[in-house]
């Protein structure tokens, strides 16, 4: 049988935007893909806050994420690690043989800013990644107040995981003064994975023109060379730009704000419901991610039954805990193209499914 995912990537594709994918190929060093390319930069610039240029990566937002630490890391990288994800561009890191520390939360606590100010006041580092909401525990880093701190260090570049908040919350690149935004195609633009988007500041470009082993298929001059022609420097997955293209065009049809706040209720209207079973958030309160929710399994839930029975009966599913907390939490998305009567229609389905285990 078909199902719908509720998990927090990869995410449920409409029907308008798979048809999106399904038209014709055109070369991508035509005139027709120039045009495309450049009719999709306005909205993505709109999207970020930002007069900055916007790179397409056929590559999961990893691959931008490591050329990023290989394009603009010349002193040492400090990795502020909360979570699976995050944790792990410290290990990409030293695998690219970067000097490499890490700013260490316990997963389902947001970053420190205090503690990321101490550790720039070292003068050790000149690159910093952070990853914005930390899907592994659902836990979302004050972003604004982080960005303050940055500002203090004019020499250290910042590189930001957007990639489960982009266009479900506002995230304004320029007036943070951000130096890099990542983000995927999977989390809550709700298209297809296998697509990266990555901006870089002008203080971005200008570092890694110093940087000599910046490799090819991720080096940021590459790109922005390309960009200025309307193209990408390699093949690029012309159907899910299509998917994009319609996605981009749904977006403005909704409007920012009201796209913003939709995601807001879906995020509400699950915790509602599962704090009235008496399950808790696993991240710090105030923290909780906007286009997801982990919750604590305070219940003891079999998760793992739940949730296939949930698939086979209802045709959903959900996450029954990443790494190290699998089967002690389990999470649920609310992003993209999700509403209050599709997000109801699981909480119903969830009733019946965890009322088999005596959880009314």
């Amino acid at each position: 049988m078909s199902y719908k995912l509720f998990i927090p990537g990869p995410i449920a594709v409409s029907e308008k935007t798979l048809r999106a994918m399904a038209q014709p190929m055109i070369g991508h060093r035509s005139t027709d893909f120039v045009a495309l390319y450049q009719s999709i930069q306005p909205d993505l610039q709109a999207l970020l806050c930002t007069t900055d240029p916007v790179y397409l990566s056929t590559s999961s937002a990893w691959g931008v994420m490591e050329g990023s630490i290989r394009n603009l890391t010349q002193k040492k990288v400090l990795c502020c690690m909360n979570g699976a994800f995050s944790d792990k561009w410290l290990d990409v890191a030293q695998r690219c043989g970067l000097a490499a520390g890490a700013l260490k939360s316990e997963w389902g606590q947001p970053v420190d800013p205090e503690a990321l100010r101490k550790e720039l006041a070292t003068g050790q580092y000149d690159t910093v990644t952070l990853i914005h909401n930390e899907t592994s525990c659902g836990c979302m880093s004050d972003l604004p107040a982080i960005a303050a701190v940055l500002r203090q260090f004019p020499d250290v570049i910042s590189i930001v995981d957007t990639v489960s908040s982009f266009s479900a919350m506002p995230i304004k690149k320029d007036e943070l003064g951000l130096d890099v935004i990542i983000t995927g195609s999977q989390k809550a633009l709700a298209l297809p994975p296998g697509m990266s988007l990555l901006s870089p500041s002008k203080r971005a470009l200008a570092r890694a023109a110093l940087c000599k082993t910046r490799g090819y298929y991720f080096d940021f001059l590459e790109f922005q060379k390309n960009h200025e022609s309307g193209m990408t420097p390699s093949t690029p997955v012309i159907p899910l730009i299509y998917a994009l293209r319609s996605k981009l065009d749904d977006i403005k049809a909704e409007g920012l704000e009201a796209r913003f706040a939709r995601h807001a209720r879906n995020n509400q209207q699950v915790r509602d419901w599962a704090f009235a079973k008496g399950f808790k958030l696993f991240p710090k309160e105030g923290h909780g991610s906007v286009s997801l929710n982990c919750f604590a399994n305070t219940l003891k839930v079999d998760l793992a039954a739940a949730n296939k029975a949930l698939k086979a009966k209802h045709g959903f599913v959900i996450d029954g805990g990443y790494g190290k907390l699998k089967g002690l939490t389990f999470r649920i998305s609310n992003m993209g193209d999700e509403t209050t009567e599709t997000m109801a229609a699981l909480l119903q389905a969830l009733d019946a499914v965890l009322a088999e285990q005596g959880v009314k």
